[in-house]
C-alpha cells in the first residue's frame, strides 16, 4: 500500500480553511474589477522559447519542463532533446506573449488581471512553495504609456489589502532609473554590470549591508570601497511621510539624464498615490528596491506588513518598457504588480492574522423522523430560492450527532422540524454561533435567515474597517 501524501512544496488546505482562502481571493478579485481590470487566462505551459525570453538566469534555473512520454523516448534516441514545454514561472511574461499575439483585438491601454497558478523549482521549505497563486493586475501601452499608471496600482493594492483586514502596511516605492542613474556617476556604466549590483542591492535586506559591500568589492565587481559604500549609503535612504519623501528626492541633487527622469518619475508617481486617496503612512520611498528580474525599467514596487517585517514582501512588481519587443515590433510598454497569494495566506495563518472560515454552508434541515424526508427536501429547496446554502441530513442520525457535525463543520444554522412543529406550520432553528433556539413560521424562514446573516455580515465588515 503507497503511503498518500502531497508533494514538497504544495499547499492543500482543509475545507474550512480553503473557504477563508477563497474569500480571499473573491476580495482581490472584487477589487480588481472595481477599478476597471478585465480577466485574462493563459496556459499552464507555454513555448519553452517563449517563456525564457529576458527572464535571467537565475529564474531559468527554476523553471519546470514539460515533457511527454514520447518527447522522453525521442530524447533517449538523442531527438529534440530540448523540452519545448515550459511551466510558467510567473504570470508576466506569458502576458507578453497574449498581448502580442492578440494584439489586433485589444484595446488600449489594456488593462487586465489574472490570478492562476504558477510553478517555480525551488528548495521546498517552509513558506516556500513550488505551486502557488499569483494574483496580477497589469496596463499594457500601445507605443507609450503615462507614468500616471505607475500611481494608479498602489492604489487598487492599497484597496485590496485595506479590505482584507490584515494589519498595517506599507507600499515601498524606487525606481530603477534613479538607480541606473547613481550607479553611472559612480562609474558603473555597463548595463550589464549595472543589473548585476541591481540583483546584488535587492539581497540587502535578506543577507545585510557587510555581504553586499563584500560581494560589490569582490571578484567580479571589483568596486572601489569607497563607490561601494556611496551605493549601500544610496539604498538605505527611507522616507517617512509624503513630505519627508518629496524632501529626499530633492537632497539627491542631479545627475545623467536618466538619474533625473527617474526622479522625476517618482516625484510624479508619489504626487499622485497621495491624489488617488492612499494614506501616506501606507506608502513610502525605499532606495533598496530593485526587483530581481531583469525587465523592470522604472518604478518598482514592495509591499510589507509593518508589524511583520519578517514575512517579506506580499506584493511587488514594477514598470517594463521592452518586454513584449521580443514577440512584437510593436512597442507594448507596461507596468504591473502582483500578489503571492499563496505565501501570503500561510505566512498570515502562522502568525494568526487569518482565521479557519464558516462553512460556505449556511443552513443544515436535520432529519428528525425518515417519513418526514419529502418535508425535509421541499425545505431545502425553498431555502435554496431564498439564497442560502443549505445541507440536508439524508440518513437517519440522533440529533446530537446532527447538531455535533454542524457544528465541527462550521454551519451557523440547523433547522429541526418534528410531527409537533410540521402540525403548527413552523420550524425550530438552531443558532450554534450564538448556541439560541427559536420558532419561526415555515413561509418566513428564508427570509428570516437571509436577514439574519446579511446583519452579522454587516457587522463584521464593520469591525474589519473599524
Amino acid at each position: 500500500m503507497i503511503k498518500p501524501r502531497t508533494p514538497p512544496g504544495i499547499m492543500e488546505l482543509l475545507p474550512r480553511d480553503q473557504i477563508a482562502f477563497q474569500q480571499m481571493l473573491d476580495t482581490i478579485r472584487r477589487n480588481f474589477e472595481r477599478f476597471g481590470f478585465l480577466p485574462v487566462e493563459t496556459p499552464v505551459f507555454e513555448l519553452s522559447e517563449v517563456l525564457l525570453t529576458k527572464s535571467g538566469g537565475e529564474t531559468e534555473r527554476q523553471v519546470y519542463f514539460v515533457q511527454s512520454t514520447g518527447a522522453l523516448a525521442n530524447a533517449a534516441a538523442g531527438e529534440n532533446a530540448t523540452p519545448e514545454l515550459a511551466l510558467r514561472f510567473d504570470l508576466t511574461v506569458p502576458l507578453a506573449r497574449y498581448v502580442a499575439e492578440h494584439e489586433h483585438d485589444l484595446s488600449f491601454p489594456f488593462r487586465r488581471y489574472q490570478m492562476q497558478r504558477v510553478y517555480r523549482g525551488e528548495r521546498a521549505q517552509r513558506g516556500r512553495f513550488r505551486e502557488f497563486y499569483q494574483c496580477d493586475i497589469d496596463v499594457i501601452g500601445k507605443d507609450a504609456l503615462s507614468v500616471r499608471y505607475d500611481a494608479e496600482l498602489p492604489a487598487v493594492i492599497f484597496a485590496v489589502f485595506n479590505e482584507l483586514a490584515i494589519g498595517k502596511f506599507t507600499i515601498q516605492l524606487n525606481n530603477r532609473k534613479l538607480m541606473r542613474g547613481f550607479f553611472e556617476n559612480l562609474g558603473v556604466a555597463d548595463e550589464q554590470q549595472q543589473m548585476l549590483v541591481l540583483r546584488e542591492v535587492d539581497k540587502l535586506d535578506k543577507r545585510g549591508a557587510d555581504y553586499v559591500r563584500e560581494t560589490l568589492t569582490g571578484e567580479g565587481f571589483g568596486l572601489s570601497v569607497e563607490a561601494a559604500q556611496k551605493i549601500l549609503d544610496f539604498v538605505q535612504i527611507r522616507s517617512q511621510g509624503h513630505a519627508d519623501a518629496l524632501a529626499k528626492l530633492d537632497a539627491l541633487g542631479q545627475g545623467s539624464e536618466v538619474f533625473n527622469e527617474g526622479i522625476a518619475e517618482l516625484r510624479q508617481t508619489l504626487e499622485l498615490v497621495r491624489a488617488l486617496g492612499v494614506p501616506e503612512s501606507h506608502y513610502a520611498l525605499n532606495l533598496s528596491i530593485a526587483r530581481g528580474l531583469d525587465y523592470y525599467t522604472g518604478t518598482v514596487y514592495e509591499t510589507l506588513l509593518d508589524d511583520y517585517p519578517q514575512i517579506g514582501s506580499i506584493c511587488s512588481g514594477g514598470r517594463y518598457e521592452n518586454l513584449a519587443s521580443h514577440y512584437t515590433k510593436s512597442k507594448l510598454p507596461g507596468v504591473g504588480i502582483s500578489i503571492g497569494l499563496t505565501r501570503l495566506f500561510w505566512q498570515l495563518r502562522e502568525a494568526g492574522l487569518v482565521d479557519t472560515a464558516d462553512s460556505s454552508v449556511e443552513v443544515l434541515v436535520s432529519q428528525m423522523d425518515e417519513a418526514r424526508l419529502p418535508t425535509y427536501l421541499a425545505i431545502a429547496s425553498e431555502l435554496r430560492a431564498a439564497g442560502l446554502n443549505t445541507e440536508v441530513q439524508l440518513e437517519p442520525r440522533k440529533l446530537a450527532r446532527q447538531m455535533q457535525y454542524a457544528d465541527r463543520a462550521g454551519i451557523r444554522f440547523v433547522v429541526i422540524v418534528g410531527e409537533d412543529e410540521e402540525a403548527r406550520g413552523v420550524v425550530s432553528v438552531k443558532d450554534l454561533r450564538r448556541g439560541e433556539q427559536f420558532e419561526i413560521a415555515r413561509e418566513d424562514l428564508g427570509r428570516s435567515l437571509r436577514v439574519e446573516l446579511e446583519q452579522s455580515r454587516a457587522m463584521g465588515n464593520v469591525g474589519a474597517d473599524q
